[in-house]
């Protein structure tokens, strides 16, 4: 079994995003899930959307070591569905019959693939995803970004993407070091 998983948050499963995390889950021969495909309500104080699709999804998503979150930038942060899903996380931090599979987050590792308007992933944006993982107990592995700002050209990015891939392949979780 394959190590390695990828989360899809947009509106779009045929736009930039969505072609640019396929190309990578081709070359990783990785399973691609796509959070607008489910059901996953936004964060509620009284916990009163536990049966939606969250909570299997996260039992699946740990059987796996390596999660690579995959999101364009929108306004310097990420798509709605990509936040939603973030923010249900607390549900496994606050919810005592959930707190152990929030515990199994921890020395999973996180990467981020992501498209913008910009020639960088904004510093912000990035920084959402390094905390959100330091704070979880993961480990931030690194990011590959494509400008898609005159459209998706894949040629642009093949050193890129081929580096991320070799990251991503090449990389133990239990002694993987931060990445920029």
């Amino acid at each position: 079994m394959n190590d390695t998983i990828a989360i899809f948050a947009s509106a779009r499963r045929n736009g930039n995003t969505g072609k640019f995390i396929d190309w990578i889950g081709n070359e990783l021969d990785i399973s691609i899930i796509d959070l607008s495909e489910k059901n996953i309500s936004p964060y509620d104080y009284e916990h009163n959307n536990l049966n939606d699709d969250f909570v299997p999804l996260m039992n699946q998503l740990l059987d796996y070591k390596k999660i690579i979150f995959v999101t364009p930038i929108y306004w310097y942060a990420s798509s709605a569905q990509m936040k939603i899903f973030i923010d249900r996380i607390a549900d496994l931090l606050y919810l005592e019959e959930l707190k152990d599979i929030g515990r199994r987050l921890r020395k999973k590792t996180g990467y981020v693939v992501c498209t913008s308007t910009s020639n960088e992933a904004n510093q912000s944006f990035m920084n959402t995803f390094k905390d959100t993982f330091e704070y979880l107990g993961m480990n931030y592995g690194g990011h590959v970004h494509a400008n898609c700002e005159n459209g998706y050209s894949p040629n642009k990015y093949i050193e890129d993407v081929n580096k991320f891939v070799k990251l991503v392949k090449l990389v133990k979780c239990k002694d993987i070091s931060p990445a920029a």
